[in-house]
């Protein structure tokens, strides 16, 4: 039996959440909306009692995927693994195709960001990068070559 409607977004939690969507912004990204959720509902859903987050919601400028970016205001967050490698278990990484990899990795190499590894080439099919930007994020760019 199939529960899955759609795929709606994927969440991360953030530390600074300006960094972090100017980052995704700097990718192409657009925000869609911020707003803060408290009370009740976010409560019971992340079983933190008095809990407050600011949440930045992004998506592809054709619309097809959404990224939402939250912090929590309280409590604070909690650290986790900026120099995650890809065998750590949870979230490896966030995959956009990009028109031109070297440009897209030049721009994030002049806001601060670097390659966790090199650019690779897949059997003359794509070109992949990872970046670690923001909190440790990973975000894998990749061009089709060819």
């Amino acid at each position: 039996m199939a529960h899955i409607k759609r795929f709606d977004h994927v969440g991360i939690t953030v530390s600074d959440l300006d960094a972090a969507t100017a980052f995704f912004v700097g990718l192409g990204l657009e925000v869609e909306g911020r707003t803060f959720v408290e009370g009740e509902f976010l409560d019971t859903v992340c079983g933190i009692p008095d809990s407050r987050t600011e949440i930045v919601m992004l998506r592809t400028a054709d619309g097809s995927a959404r990224l939402e970016l939250a912090t929590f205001v309280r409590p604070d967050h909690e650290p986790g693994s900026p120099t995650a490698m890809a065998n750590e278990l949870g979230l490896r990484n966030v995959s956009f195709e990009v028109e031109d990899l070297q440009g897209a990795v030049d721009g994030l190499a002049a806001d601060g960001y670097g390659l966790v590894g090199g650019v690779g080439e897949y059997e003359n099919t794509w070109r992949m990068a990872y970046v670690r930007g923001p909190d440790g994020i990973v975000v894998s760019l990749f061009e089709s070559v060819g």
